[in-house]
């Protein structure tokens, strides 16, 4: 990997089930499992990263056209435990957008179908890796140093 490509995150503990991700940038985000705080799940976070991508690549491309009056976007899915462990399925990415009347709002109206199925099978990263099922390793913990006594 090269600093152009390499993409990452550091997970800090801040309190008992509560992380914050880090990006290179600086930028954070807070997570835990969902209890009495509103921080996202890592499920959540998943979803959010899923529809956030694809988002981004159908506003990027009708947004040529015209700036929408309306755009949201759903992600949902469905946690089950089965025979392969934890997982999502019936994953499904939703989008409601609105423009303005007009002919620049018809020409975005015409290219927001073809920008989500472009997102879907190129574009977006998030979906596209979970949709070609990449490995994930993991590092084994580095054993500490023993600490010497006097």
């Amino acid at each position: 990997m090269t600093d152009e490509t390499l993409r990452s995150v550091d997970i800090t503990r801040i309190g008992p089930a509560r992380f914050k991700a880090t990006n290179a940038r600086g930028g954070e985000t807070f997570f835990g499992t969902g209890g009495d705080d509103p921080d996202f799940t890592p499920v959540e976070l998943l979803l959010a990263a899923i529809a956030g991508c694809s988002a981004l690549d159908v506003e990027a491309i009708t947004h040529k056209r015209t700036t929408s009056t309306r755009f949201d976007v759903r992600a949902e899915g469905e946690k089950v435990r089965d025979e392969h462990g934890n997982h999502l399925t019936g994953l499904r990415v939703s989008f409601e957008v609105e423009f303005p009347e007009g002919p620049d709002g018809d020409a975005a109206r015409d290219r927001v179908q073809s920008a989500i199925a472009m997102s879907r099978d190129r574009l977006c990263t998030v979906s596209r890796t979970v949709q070609l099922g990449e490995d994930v390793v993991y590092d084994d913990l580095a054993p500490e140093e023993p600490v010497s006594r006097p």
